[in-house]
């Protein structure tokens, strides 16, 4: 009697998960090096009127909600009030727009700083953008 092939008598497959090392023999992290052209001196980027709002709205909710230690909850109530703002969100924006015209300004005397002072293609486009903020 001929017997039909069973799973024991096929072939194995190589193993295709991918092992995990632990312990002493996972490799060491490399530190993170900045990416090329990236000035770790470059002034940070202005709060948008949403964060500007959120610090206020984080401050209040904390002191309604002092057991609360979950961050999601409170972007959620803060998203949900920012969505049903209309007219009170405008100092929000008005603050927002302040600290850009900030921005500019620091960002037009950090292009000159890296640029020597030259009238560079970088440092003219950040003039204009000055111009049209205070156009503002």
């Amino acid at each position: 009697m001929k017997r039909g092939k069973s799973k024991t008598d096929a072939p194995k497959k190589a193993d295709t998960k991918l092992s995990v090392k632990k312990g002493p023999e996972r490799a060491a992290k490399k530190p993170r090096k900045f990416k090329d052209g990236k000035d770790p001196n470059t002034p940070k980027r202005p709060q948008s009127a949403f964060f500007v709002f959120m610090e206020e709205f984080w401050k209040m909710f904390k002191e309604k909600n002092p057991n609360n230690k979950s961050v999601a909850v409170v972007a959620k109530a803060g998203g949900d009030k920012w969505k049903s703002l209309t007219e009170e969100k405008a100092p929000y924006v008005a603050k927002a727009a302040k600290l850009k015209a900030g921005y500019t300004k620091t960002m037009v005397s950090y292009n000159k700083s890296q640029s020597g002072g030259g009238g560079g293609s970088c440092a003219a486009a950040t003039d204009e953008a000055e111009e049209e903020g205070k156009a503002v």
